[in-house]
């Protein structure tokens, strides 16, 4: 074989050994195939509901006191302490009442010689004696003197302070030795077995308030929502804030108190959501995610939600009406995953 011959049979050589070369295939990465889940869903459907605001309040007794003397003087006692339980009754505090006792102890001898007067004139009126305008002149002394001793026992009754109802002291604003007055608060106290709610309502949703009306307030130190029953409101609107003072009755519940802050949920008019089950949409993250059906394949879509509500979620985005949503077992499935 000459030389031109050899270099053309190593060139046909190369050749086939680079299209050799070319013609080998590397094996690829294989999604392995995803099995067939059973689903539940449900038609995502717009759902309408009352739009509420939410107004913050004050839980605060129904039932409550200030207590101050009806009569002058120091005080001597003072039984009770806040926090204190009470009776309807219950003797709190004890005014010193010397000088109503010596005003009262003046009348009962003004009316013991009225009453001795009264009788002498009775006898001379029965005699002839005694003229009959003179005799009901005494009758009415003795009448005035009776209603003077009257006074002076009701006097001294004031000199003890009682507890108007059943309830808890709950400030004490004086203490023995200081002055007591008429219009000087001593203790206040409360029914803490009866409580409302008490909130400031913008005059744009008042209007759609009636007496009556139950509405779901919560409760911040408390689990549970309650219902408050719209037992009060104002007619007129604060002329600083503009808005109208409701009052809620609550029912007696473990741990409500006195002073806790609460929100009630006021309508504000009717609205239209898409709402599915909760239980639909699964956090992963940061993402809220939910599965819809498509073409007989789970589809992953991102959703945003908004107000939960009785077991219900509502989806702001993400989805349509129409289209149907895998509602249980939603963290087992896939993106593109078959079902049935």
């Amino acid at each position: 074989m000459n030389t031109q011959n050899l270099s053309r049979a190593a060139a046909v050589a190369a050749l086939a050994s680079l299209l050799g070369g070319c013609g080998q295939s590397h094996p690829r990465d294989v999604r392995p195939e995803l099995s067939v889940a059973t689903v539940h869903t449900q038609l995502i459907e717009a759902k309408s509901r009352v739009a509420t605001e939410e107004v913050v309040g004050t839980v605060r007794a129904k039932l409550r006191s200030v207590i101050e003397a009806k009569v002058s003087g120091k005080i001597e006692r003072v039984l009770v302490v806040p926090g204190q339980k009470v009776r309807q009754g219950e003797l709190l505090a004890r005014i010193d009442a010397r000088e109503v006792q010596a005003r009262l102890d003046q009348a009962l001898a003004v009316r013991q010689q009225a009453e001795s007067d009264l009788r002498r004139a009775a006898s001379l009126l029965e005699q002839k004696i005694l003229p009959q305008s003179e005799y009901d002149s005494a009758q009415s002394r003795s009448r005035v003197t009776a209603a003077t001793v009257k006074e002076g026992e009701t006097m001294l009754g004031y000199t003890e302070v009682t507890a108007p109802f059943d309830g808890v002291i709950t400030r004490k604003l004086a203490d023995v030795g200081d002055l007591a007055a008429p219009g000087k608060a001593l203790l206040e106290m409360e029914d803490s077995r009866t409580l409302r709610l008490e909130a400031d309502v913008p005059e744009a949703v008042v209007g759609k308030l009636t007496l009556g009306d139950k509405l779901p307030v919560r409760i911040a130190a408390l689990q549970a929502e309650l219902e408050g029953v719209i037992s009060e409101f104002s007619p007129a609107a604060d002329p600083n804030s503009r808005t109208f003072l409701v009052k809620l009755d609550l029912s007696d519940t473990t741990g409500l108190r006195a002073g806790q802050f609460g929100r009630v949920a006021m309508p504000v008019g009717e609205t239209s959501q898409l709402r599915v089950p909760a239980p639909a949409v699964i956090q992963r993250g940061q993402m809220e995610i939910a599965f819809i059906v498509g073409d007989g394949k789970a589809q992953l879509r991102l959703v945003k939600t908004g107000k939960h509500l009785s077991g219900e979620v509502e989806l702001v985005s993400g989805v349509s009406a129409g289209e149907r949503i895998v509602v249980e077992n939603v963290a087992e499935l896939t993106d593109g995953q078959p079902v049935r």
